[in-house]
């Protein structure tokens, strides 16, 4: 009975390391499979445009052949199984207050908030990792996420993906600046306004 009893616990402790051990792993490979799906988007042909639009919740999306900067990122972690729209309306209900009001809304709004780069900032920095803005290009991973101020105090956003300029070698970044996603070295274009690093939920 003895025996049995060890044999058991011996056979749950490994089934525990092996399953951390999964997991490690699972979360060590997240960054590179948002790289994958983030240059995946560059092969779609996407009209920038950024007008307000009524869609389904959770899981909504505009039209595939549509979108700005932060739809380039919702779709890359979408293709992940992780949510956007649906975790940032839900941190939005729950802590309102926390989020910029630069809109006037007096509520969440799930069509639009996970659309707006100051929002995601925000749900990064709550959820994710918030990384040092500096002028070294080996601090900026794949997967890693970089937000801008373009001219005319525009907040842009892109992923940080596992491929270098052939020249510069700076890491390159998948992004929507107004021509549809783009594989571009522009990681040092504009002022960094924030780095960020989100795996999970």
């Amino acid at each position: 009975m003895r025996c049995i009893f060890l044999f058991k616990a011996r056979f749950s402790a490994i089934t525990v390391i092996a399953l951390f051990s999964t997991l490690a792993m699972a979360d060590g490979e997240f960054s590179q499979r948002l790289s994958v799906a983030a240059l995946e988007r560059t092969n779609h042909q996407v009209v920038y445009d950024g007008s307000y639009r009524t869609i389904p919740y959770p899981n909504g999306d505009v039209p595939a052949n549509t979108g700005v900067c932060t739809d380039v990122v919702i779709r890359a972690y979408r293709q992940l199984g992780v949510d956007l729209q649906k975790e940032v309306h839900e941190d939005m209900r729950q802590h309102f207050s926390l989020y910029p009001k630069n809109w006037g809304l007096k509520k969440p709004d799930a069509n639009i908030d996970h659309r707006r780069v100051p929002n995601l900032q925000t749900y990064f920095s709550r959820h994710g990792q918030s990384l040092p803005v500096t002028d070294k290009a080996e601090d900026y991973q794949p997967g890693d996420l970089v937000t801008w101020m373009l001219p005319g105090n525009l907040p842009h956003i892109g992923i940080v993906v596992d491929k270098k300029h052939w020249l510069s070698g700076r890491p390159m970044i998948v992004h929507n600046i107004g021509r549809g996603p783009k594989l571009e070295d522009m990681l040092f274009d504009y002022p960094i306004t924030g780095h960020y690093r989100y795996e999970t939920p």
